[in-house]
């Protein structure tokens, strides 16, 4: 693998001042990947593994209480109220430190949310791949469409006084509170945007207000993230937190048992005892706000086929898959949803059962032959990946489905429209407690199934205007209830496999709680190391 090294930015950060006599701990944490595209801003890297680190060294006005209940929670606004349907009016938090040292300012919060930052001038840089925005700061297509997804009817950013602000949509949006926790809208120093000397210099080396600052990045190989003593929320117990990319689950753990690793993430399950015989070592996780899932491409000749989409999607036994890579740890959930999402969460809905009989009958009615179907598949980019492609493999051949699986070494080799695509591996979470967060997101007009061309369905589009901007919760669950059945059962874009779990193997004699979700928390309130 080739390493590339971090653009130097001419902006000099503010150095968090380390006397001799401090004496925390420099923490090592090893992830499988640290970036799929080589950078650490937000939109860009709109990812598992960039919702994993964003939040050491970025904020959003509306935090998210990820050891707790999920719930929203006071970040960089102390306070938020709705003036209208349209309008969201934040009170921000004062005196919080940027890690250039400069005091945040209600015009970084309008920077943050603008254009200069998500939306550019309209002609965003047409650079593809890990060198996008290398020159210039027009921000790359895949941040402007991260925006759009994020904030689809973004209007503006009114600054009412120096510690309040509004966020403006064009249409009426129930979900505003929950789209202000997205790290697409972190915050971040309009001056040292402005500083950086291109678009891809600044996303190399964001500077925010979290508790640690982004120091030396090298991409695919590791990230120093220094104590940012003057965060709002207090001094961070680690000194330096450096993060090492080890893609193989074995080296992670080995490397903690030796004491190179202090945390050592994405443990399957089938691991989490020969890690726990040691007393030294404990594994802490569960089944997050994440669902995995596997794309269709119905570009596909065979593809294009619903028929053979709904024969794939009920030769899966998703229950014999959660027991037998996950010991049970996760579970099923009643489609691209989420329990959390309260009123919304359509409970009489149910992803298509296992039944081999039903799945040979759509076969033998779709006309289908016995060609093959490619099956692009990373290496354990997701725990368990490769053994579940296996499985779901001759549970297919079982119904006389023949998927070849395609080993790639990154995601833009998966995602290659030059050659034929068939099937891939996916995952959706559920950034925020509603459909907007899964379906829309995700699978909308704007979303990455879309946008990459591989599904698309008019009705299902049309019902995004009413989840997107309907004020009627019976309306909203409707359409929710009907696009579930549209891309589930009907014309399916995807099959639900299960919800996603993560599991962090620690040093015992760190006090640490896991996160119900991607993201994790070494602040003050949630890392502590006994003294020696």
């Amino acid at each position: 693998m080739q390493r590339r090294h971090l653009l130097a930015s001419p902006l000099a950060l503010a150095t968090p001042a380390f006397a001799q006599a401090d004496s925390r701990p420099v923490l090592t944490v090893a992830v499988q990947k640290i970036s799929n595209s080589n950078t650490l801003e937000p939109p860009r890297e709109q990812s598992n593994v960039g919702f994993r680190l964003s939040g050491l060294f970025s904020e959003t006005l509306i935090g998210t209480d990820w050891t707790g209940d999920l719930s929203a929670k006071p970040e960089l606004a102390t306070a938020w109220r709705r003036v209208d349907a349209r309008t969201l009016e934040f009170t921000l938090r004062p005196d919080v430190k940027m890690h250039d040292g400069r005091v945040m300012t209600a015009e970084d919060i309008a920077f943050s949310l603008g254009a200069e930052r998500l939306y550019g001038s309209g002609e965003a840089s047409t650079t593809r791949g890990v060198l996008a925005g290398a020159t210039g700061k027009e921000p790359p297509g895949d941040v402007v469409a991260a925006a759009r997804r994020s904030f689809p009817g973004f209007e503006k950013v009114e600054i009412v006084s120096e510690n309040t602000i509004r966020f403006v949509n064009r249409t009426p949006d129930l979900t505003l509170e929950g789209r202000m926790t997205q790290n697409v809208g972190a915050i971040f120093s309009r001056e040292a945007f402005r500083a950086a000397e291109s678009w891809l210099g600044w996303a190399r080396r964001p500077v925010g207000s979290g508790p640690y600052a982004v120091g030396d990045y090298r991409p695919d190989v590791s990230l120093m993230l220094e104590a940012h003593d003057e965060y709002w929320g207090g001094r961070p117990p680690a000194r330096r937190i450096r993060v090492l990319e080890v893609p193989e689950v074995s080296s992670r753990i080995n490397g903690l048992a030796s004491g190179e690793y202090d945390f050592a993430c994405d443990i399957p399950p089938d691991q989490i005892g020969s890690v726990e015989r040691h007393p030294r070592f404990e594994v802490l996780g569960s089944a997050i706000n994440n669902m995995r899932i596997i794309c269709f491409d119905t570009g596909h000749p065979l593809l294009r086929n619903p028929l053979l989409r709904r024969a794939m999607a009920h030769a899966v036994d998703r229950d014999t898959i959660v027991q037998a890579l996950w010991a049970g740890r996760t579970e099923v959930p009643k489609g691209l949803q989420l329990e959390s999402f309260g009123q919304m969460h359509v409970g009489e809905h149910q992803t298509p059962r296992f039944d081999l009989n039903e799945a040979k009958r759509l076969v033998r009615e779709s006309g289908y032959r016995g060609e093959p179907i490619p099956y692009r598949l990373l290496n354990n980019y997701y725990t368990g990946q490769v053994p579940t492609a296996q499985i779901l493999q001759e549970m297919w051949r079982a119904a006389g489905i023949n998927v070849q699986i395609e080993m790639r070494e990154n995601w833009s080799q998966v995602n290659d429209r030059g050659t034929q695509r068939g099937i891939r591996d996916w995952s959706c979470t559920a950034v925020f407690p509603d459909p907007v967060a899964t379906l829309v997101r995700a699978m909308g007009p704007n979303g990455e199934l879309q946008r990459s061309g591989e599904w698309k369905n008019e009705e299902f589009n049309r019902l995004v205007s009413v989840l997107e901007t309907s004020t009627e919760a019976a309306d909203r669950r409707a359409a929710h209830a009907r696009m579930l059945d549209i891309i589930e059962r009907e014309d399916p874009g995807y099959i639900v496999l299960h919800q996603a779990a993560t599991f962090t193997a620690k040093r015992r004699d760190i006090r640490w709680r896991a996160p119900r979700g991607w993201p994790l928390d070494f602040r003050a309130g949630n890392l502590a190391f006994r003294a020696s």
